[in-house]
């Protein structure tokens, strides 16, 4: 494990989790009936390498921004290597594809990952531009991508936020539903060990005992590992057989009893437990009360 991800200046916490969808207006409307406050589509741009002027990136999103972290809904805009990257993934399946932490330099986290062995992709700098109540504003993000392929989950990247003000506007982290922070993603491992080793060796932090799977607590947030038969009796269905996949999302909210006369619904001790709509593929909620 690098020593130097585990330094006690370099706090790495979950940033947000990522959705790939077909149809952003119907993971809105799915997103909405859940109570959660959702933001207006938006296009992510970077500059071209060779004149400056933004391209498309080849995604785009709407964002239901918490308190603490932010859950991404991502769409194809264009058939650049990202968005190539992005249909394949959709082709298997909608669904949970990528997991984002927070981290102050994301060069420094390149190099650090780089001089363990792992393989990444050139840092890169991405932009996205956002109205406030006060004109527009850019949004812009420098990341850390680990290499197409090299994690079978999906996308797996460290980032900085260089306007987070733009992103965490007061009038998208209110939710109806009382939703407050995402506290973990979910895993589902056909070998709980192998997959916590990988995500330990990126994380730079430990993998502890967690019920009949392991967990990986970061400086906000964790990433919990369940063996497979475990995460298919939690979602209901199994997602990826055989294959390590993202499934769920853990939240904290104030009352998830007020949806807990939604379709599937069903409480797990005094959390509660509800599959994603379709628009948003095959997962589950766990939603823990504050």
């Amino acid at each position: 494990m690098p020593q130097d991800l585990q330094a006690a200046g370099n706090p790495i916490r979950l940033d947000h989790s990522g959705h790939f969808v077909a149809d952003a207006e119907a993971a809105r409307a799915e997103l909405e009936a859940l109570g959660f406050t959702v933001t207006p589509y938006s296009a992510q741009v970077q500059p071209d390498p060779v004149t400056g002027e933004p391209r498309l990136t080849g995604t785009g999103n709407i964002c239901v921004m918490l308190d603490k972290g932010y859950l991404e809904f991502l769409v194809h805009t264009a058939d650049t290597p990202i968005g190539l990257e992005f249909l394949a993934a959709l082709e298997r399946r909608a669904g949970l594809h990528l997991s984002a932490f927070a981290v102050v330099d994301a060069d420094a986290q390149h190099a650090a990952l780089r001089a363990a062995g792992i393989e990444m992709r050139p840092v890169a700098h991405f932009e996205r531009e956002l109205a406030t109540e006060t004109g527009m504003e850019t949004a812009a993000f420098s990341v850390a991508r680990l290499a197409a392929g090299t994690m079978p989950e999906g996308r797996v990247q460290f980032l900085v936020h260089h306007n987070a003000a733009a992103l965490w506007q007061p009038r998208w982290t209110g939710h109806a539903n009382g939703a407050h922070a995402l506290t973990a993603i979910i895993a589902s491992a056909p070998d709980p060990a192998e997959t916590a080793a990988r995500f330990a060796r990126c994380l730079g932090r430990p993998a502890q005992p967690f019920g009949n799977g392991l967990r990986i607590a970061l400086d906000r947030g964790a990433l919990e590992i369940l063996p497979e038969a475990e995460a298919e009796a939690l979602v209901g269905a199994a997602v990826e057989p055989g294959r390590s996949a993202f499934v769920g999302l853990r939240l904290s909210m104030s009352d998830p009893a007020k949806l807990s006369d939604r379709p599937g619904a069903r409480w797990i001790g005094a959390s509660l437990a509800l599959p994603f709509g379709p628009a948003l593929g095959a997962g589950t909620w766990v939603l823990d009360p504050l």
